[in-house]
């Protein structure tokens, strides 16, 4: 085919920025409704960081809504119970997350990073990824309304429409709104992945601990496998550049509960990550022209909910929806975050007041913190729950595929 083809004869062209689970899902789902995708990555190699994540029914329900399986359940393991319980492991709430994901006909999936980029690899195989590919910027013709990006090492890519994926530090969202503040949380947080066994957890569990001014989580990622995750309250200055080891950490939880302690003792110095936990102030206007933001580049948020990785995968699906046979690119994609806006407006606000919430370090709010859940209504806490795991009905009805 030809340059010289109408637009209106040839396949809509989309350039990707970012090759994370955002950029990754719009690729697959992008290429599902007929558009020719390219994915342009910054990073040499493609590496997922050593951490886990879960991959809510709120989001394979997207994935479903446009027929884009990506079989996670083969490559993590399915929510089977979640508890919240003290920092010395006494029970604080059982959350009803099986109940609601019985009823709602959809698994969540407890995954690695690592397992959760081959599965999307997998689905995306076939469209091209330039590695090494830094975005520096963007210009879009006045006449055809074609973009073109220019990277760091003068390569250019050009196309239809151009889609930052390209996470906190996005190039195209620096573009579009300039330069902008960064919302700390207030604590750090500590990831890994370890082989574990432990009497006291179980196949598909995932438990959460609160103590004062500190959270710790525990995840079954199946196979033998934990992912753990701990906060600590502390400065801005020391939480994004921590220069603490696995004795700082193990010190920290010193007389939670064991199976915390022993998650820390098995756990190999090297694999422990240690990153700032941060988001940003809510960002109203996501793209312009032919040009528009998707996951951690349009709504970071902090990581209370879980939810990261689903509202990246929300927004491809719904994206590819408004693309799929669109006339007018600029229109389809005001259309795309017009509908994510709120959804996403919510999370990112009750992430930020969740995590408030539970690293309550005052020694009057702690116990409130520990008796507003242990008391909630059983139908309240579920309707709470419930909100975040169903997949909103899609605004634009999905055009027949090639």
């Amino acid at each position: 085919m030809t340059q010289n083809t109408p637009a209106s004869r040839r396949p809509r062209k989309a350039i990707v920025i970012g090759a994370g689970i955002g950029g990754l899902t719009a690729a697959a789902a992008l290429r599902r409704f007929g558009l020719d995708v390219e994915i342009y990555e910054r990073a040499t190699e493609l590496k997922a960081a050593g951490s886990g994540l879960s991959v809510m029914s709120n989001a394979i329900a997207a994935l479903d809504s446009i027929d884009l399986d990506l079989g996670l359940d083969k490559y993590g393991q399915v929510l089977e119970s979640y508890h919240v319980r003290t920092a010395r492991g006494r029970l604080i709430r059982e959350f009803p997350f099986p109940d609601i994901i019985g009823r709602l006909g959809v698994p969540s999936v407890l995954i690695t990073r690592p397992a959760l980029q081959r599965a999307l690899l997998a689905a995306t195989d076939g469209i091209p990824i330039t590695l090494g590919a830094t975005a520096e910027e963007y210009t879009v013709d006045g006449t055809t309304n074609e973009v073109r990006v220019r990277f760091k090492d003068g390569r250019e890519a050009h196309g239809d429409v151009l889609i930052g994926a390209d996470g906190y530090n996005s190039a195209v969202r620096r573009q579009l709104v300039g330069p902008e503040d960064s919302q700390d949380s207030g604590y750090v947080c500590w990831l890994a992945l370890t082989p574990y066994s432990h009497p006291r957890f179980s196949t598909g569990a995932v438990i959460h601990y609160w103590g004062s001014g500190q959270r710790f989580g525990l995840v079954d990622m199946g196979g033998g496998c934990l992912y753990w995750w701990g906060t600590k309250n502390m400065p801005t200055r020391e939480s994004h550049d921590w220069k603490g080891g696995k004795a700082d950490v193990a010190r920290a939880f010193e007389g939670w509960a064991d199976e915390v302690q022993h998650a820390i003792r098995v756990t190999p110095e090297e694999s422990i990550l240690a990153v700032p936990s941060r988001d940003r102030a809510f960002l109203e206007r996501w793209g312009k022209g032919p040009v528009t933001l998707l996951g951690d580049a349009a709504h970071p948020m902090l990581t209370s909910l879980g939810q990261g990785s689903g509202m990246a995968i929300e927004d491809a699906t719904v994206l590819a929806r408004h693309l799929a046979g669109a006339d007018d690119v600029p229109r389809a994609l005001r259309g795309y975050e017009d509908e994510r806006r709120e959804r996403t407006r919510g999370m990112v606000a009750a992430s930020r007041s969740l995590s408030d919430f539970e690293q309550a370090e005052n020694p009057v709010r702690r116990p409130l913190r520990d008796a507003y859940f242990r008391f909630m209504p059983a139908r309240k806490l579920t309707g709470l729950l419930e909100g975040g795991l169903t997949f909103p009905r899609p605004a634009a009805p999905a055009a027949p595929r090639p």
